[in-house]
């Protein structure tokens, strides 16, 4: 039987629907593991497995060429206390369908499934592909695509599936966590004390508020400096020896991470420790042939202020896919089953555009 690409759409809803019915919370993936498993071996392809990330090869794979991947995940976010309706019962309303992962990213993911079955058997592709279903991207775990990495291929360019509702994110904002200190000395608070650590915030914080950083992203604008977090004292009645903040940077395209952190350290007024410096920011150049071929299918750029996977990756690399991100981790999570085939029939239009 001919594999169609409406077959391929109402097989990769069937799977979604599926993957929604079976918990897959951050290290958990396992039974979505063998779904999709199951999904890519019924169309001839032969999967291979590192944990819970799900990955396979197309079948004339030509170490000479560069190779593609099409990366998405499939765990999930625990569901959260707004949700109304069972966020494992898969089902269409009004042209919805609700779920949790619906939309961040099991959309995604059969699309770019279903994508690279169509493209499985064609020969005389510019690039390999690899397709990955990988675990653990909610939580950037160890057993996530940091771990399948190492065995994969040299990969020279990257679709990460996310909700950009078809457009191209050609940057993505990376991400540093510090977590600060500010001094002062400890006392009874019945006694004079100049140096009130709580007090020493007030100038840190103003600072930090004001504080910029020289270099703006064409893609992604400013680095994002904003403090989230305040904590100091135990006792009503005795001064603290200090204040910890916690500070959320977003980093742009300008920038890595390491020198972020060298600046902060430098320059703020009170201790700054980054918790870690992998999540770095990531882009692709306009001018790349693939962006080129989605642009010419009427798609939009843009940059992107969430994180993603693309975090992991050090090739150039797009995220795109169908979905809005504005509905991840919300209550009712659900994604428009036309977006689904619309994002499908995108994927294989970009790609067919850029393997010629």
């Amino acid at each position: 039987m001919k594999i169609t690409q409406n077959i391929l759409t109402e097989k990769a809803i069937e799977l979604l629907k599926k993957l929604i019915s079976i918990p897959s919370f951050s290290g958990e993936e396992d039974k979505t593991g063998d779904a999709i498993e199951a999904f890519l071996q019924s169309f001839g392809v032969k999967t291979q497995r590192q944990h819970n990330n799900i990955y396979a090869f197309n079948k004339y794979f030509d170490e000479s060429k560069p190779t593609l991947l099409l990366n998405s995940h499939h765990d999930t976010v625990k569901p959260n206390s707004a949700y109304t309706k069972d966020p494992f019962n898969a089902h269409i309303e009004d042209g919805k369908l609700y779920g949790l992962g619906s939309n961040d990213a099991g959309g995604c993911l059969v699309s770019l499934l279903a994508t690279f079955v169509h493209f499985y058997e064609k020969e005389g592709l510019s690039h390999n592909i690899i397709v990955a279903a990988t675990g653990e991207e909610e939580d950037a775990g160890e057993k996530s695509i940091r771990a399948l990495l190492p065995i994969l291929p040299k990969i020279d360019v990257a679709i990460v599936g996310e909700p950009t509702l078809m457009d191209l994110a050609i940057a993505e904002k990376g991400l540093v966590v510090f977590d600060a200190v500010v001094e002062g000395t400890p006392s009874h608070a019945a006694h004079p004390n100049d140096n009130n650590a709580i007090y020493n915030t007030i100038e840190v914080l103003q600072w930090l508020k004001d504080y910029s950083f020289d270099k703006v992203s064409d893609a992604l604008g400013e680095v994002k400096l904003t403090t989230t977090q305040i904590n100091a004292g135990n006792q009503h009645n005795v001064v603290p020896g200090h204040a910890d903040l916690v500070i959320d940077v977003r980093v742009n395209d300008c920038y890595s991470n390491q020198e972020i952190a060298d600046i902060l350290q430098k320059e703020a007024p009170c201790k700054m420790t980054p918790r870690s410096l992998r999540l770095n920011s990531s882009c692709i150049n306009p001018d790349h042939d693939l962006v080129k071929s989605g642009l010419a299918l009427g798609r939009k750029t843009y940059g992107s202020p969430t994180l993603s996977d693309q975090a992991a990756l050090t090739c150039q690399s797009v995220k795109l896919g169908p979905g809005d991100s504005t509905r991840s981790h919300s209550a009712n999570e659900f994604i428009f089953v036309n977006e689904v085939e619309e994002g499908i029939d995108i994927y294989i239009k970009t790609l067919t555009g850029f393997l010629q």
